[in-house]
Parts: C-alpha cells; sequence; structure tokens
C-alpha cells in the first residue's frame, strides 16, 4: 500500500484530505480541553515507524497555526546510553520498554506539568545517542505534543503516565505496513536490505508487538 508522502500515520490512510481531516479534528479537540493556568500534555504513542513523529510535526504546525503555542517533545531523548546497555545486556534490546530511563522521563513529564521552563534531551539518531540540554521548554509553550513508544504502556512504570495526559492518541498501524517502513528505515541508515528486514523482524516488531499487547486506555485511536 502506497504511503502518502510525508503523512504517514493513520491506518486506512484514503488520501491526504482524509489525513487533513482527522489531524484537524484532533487539533479542535486539543483546543477544545485545554485547560488555564497550566500546560497541556497531549501523547502521541505507538509501535516504531507508526508515524508519530509525523502526526507530533503536523499537529504542532496546525496548532500553532492557531496560535496556541505548541511544542513536540519527543521521548527518544530518555533512551540509555549504548555503553550502559552493552554493560547490561541489552543493547541488542534497544527500544525495549527496559533500554530507556523510564523514571527520569515520567519525573520530567510531572515537571513539565507544572513548571513554566523545563529543559529536556533529545535523540541524535545519525550518532546513536541522547542528547542533554537540547529542547527548552518555555512560558509560551502551552502544550506539549509528547510522542514516544510508551507513552500509553499499561505496565510499571510507565503506567503512571496515563494520568499526566490531558488527550492521549495512539497510532494502530498493520504489522505488514510496519515492517515496511522499518525496512526502509534501516536501508536508509545503511543497512544492506538483508540486514534492515532481519532487524525490522527481530527487535522492532518485537518491541511494536509488546506495544500493542499492553496499550493502555487511550482517547483517539489512528
Amino acid at each position: 500500500m502506497p504511503l502518502l508522502p510525508g503523512c504517514e500515520y493513520g491506518p486506512q490512510r484514503k488520501g491526504e484530505d482524509m489525513n487533513r481531516k482527522r489531524l484537524l479534528e484532533l487539533a479542535d479537540q486539543i483546543t477544545g480541553v485545554q485547560p488555564s493556568g497550566r500546560r497541556s500534555l497531549i501523547a502521541i504513542a505507538g509501535a516504531p515507524a507508526s508515524g508519530k513523529s509525523h502526526l507530533a510535526r503536523d499537529l504542532v504546525e496546525e496548532l500553532n497555526s492557531r496560535g496556541a503555542g505548541a511544542v513536540n517533545v519527543p521521548m527518544d531523548g530518555f533512551h540509555l546510553d549504548n555503553a550502559l546497555l552493552e554493560a547490561r545486556g541489552l543493547l541488542p534490546r534497544k527500544g525495549a520498554p527496559e533500554t530507556f530511563d523510564a523514571m527520569g522521563f515520567i519525573h520530567a513529564m510531572g515537571r513539565l506539568k507544572t513548571e513554566e521552563e523545563v529543559i529536556l534531551p533529545t535523540f541524535d539518531r545519525g550518532r546513536d545517542l541522547s542528547v542533554a540540554g537540547a529542547i527548552a521548554i518555555g512560558p509560551k509553550d502551552r502544550i506539549a505534543v509528547v510522542e514516544g513508544n510508551y507513552l500509553c504502556f499499561a505496565e510499571a512504570p510507565w503506567n503512571r503516565l496515563a494520568e499526566l495526559w490531558d488527550l492521549s492518541c495512539y497510532l494502530d498501524i498493520p504489522e505488514a505496513i510496519l515492517l515496511e517502513r522499518l525496512v526502509r528505515r534501516w536501508v536508509n541508515h545503511d543497512h544492506t536490505p538483508e540486514e534492515a528486514e532481519a532487524r525490522a523482524r527481530g527487535n522492532d516488531l518485537a518491541n511494536a508487538r509488546r506495544i500493542a499487547g499492553a496499550v493502555g486506555k487511550v482517547d483517539r485511536v489512528f
């Protein structure tokens, strides 16, 4: 099934107009529930290559076109360093729940909810490492669109996040489409097609199945 250019979210993808309609509906809902006096936290969760980053980017752009003061907050900055993962025997499982600083992320989201300024890490895919102090969230950022694999994960300690979200979305994408996207992703990161498919079918799809099997309560499913 062909992918829409620059827009991979949504399980049916009947056309750009459909994705645009769903995006506008989501933006309407967010602006309708925005609380006064504190920052709104919007969760966009899903498996690797489900389209979280695309949806978050488009949503922030749409909200800001309405003057809402939205900012994108990726969870990937809370990856544990490769050296630590290797020491723990977890490097081959990178991307699994236990390969993130879960408690650090939960604490950061609590601060993001209540504090005017929060400094957060990001993830450099080219160097495959987290970069501290890379994202500054300030008083004018009234809506944080948070995207990541485990934002709506029902297993502890990730399930503590549920109470922090003002609205949560889960991208439910068929595994065959995830595989296609994952293979393309790894080929673009200098893997051979055979290496890319092996990596996608191994660790990535294992994580995708774990996410799909433990989705907590969400407000919207795409």
